[in-house]
């Protein structure tokens, strides 16, 4: 006969896996708007955006934050954060991959074959700041 009984796990094990769970989403993070697009951005990671007209090593405030979540709690802007900017740094200018488009007409003998690759801009985000103070 099988033992129906089901082990349960201590409760040293549950606070392990509780607390693991948790450590990635206490780093402080916005979503802002660049570009034309949303993002989720946090503090010392780089992101690729749509290109910017800035130069290699330059610094780039972003001030249409729509969110910004900390230790503190969430902020949710209507439509922006009051005072919350997001500080980039440029890294690097690039293009994206190529994407292919190819349209036929069947029957028609049609064919069209186009490629495409976005001009990109590398960004580091070097600080969150709500009110003047760096949150991250």
């Amino acid at each position: 006969m099988a033992d129906t009984k089901a082990a349960k796990p201590s409760p040293d094990a549950e606070e392990a896996t509780t607390n693991s769970a948790a450590a990635p989403s206490s780093k402080a993070y916005a979503i802002v708007e660049a570009s034309g697009t949303q993002m989720w951005v946090q503090a010392d990671r780089y992101y690729d955006v749509d290109r910017i007209h800035a130069e290699v090593d330059d610094t780039i405030e972003i001030n249409n934050v729509l969110l910004v979540k900390d230790s503190k709690g969430t902020t949710l802007g209507q439509p922006f954060v009051k005072d919350a900017t997001v500080t980039l740094k440029v890294m690097a200018h690039r293009r994206g991959p190529k994407v292919i488009v190819y349209k036929m007409r069947p029957k028609k003998k049609t064919r069209r074959k186009n490629g495409h690759r976005q001009e990109l801009t590398r960004v580091m985000v070097e600080s969150i700041a709500v009110g003047g103070k760096a949150i991250s």
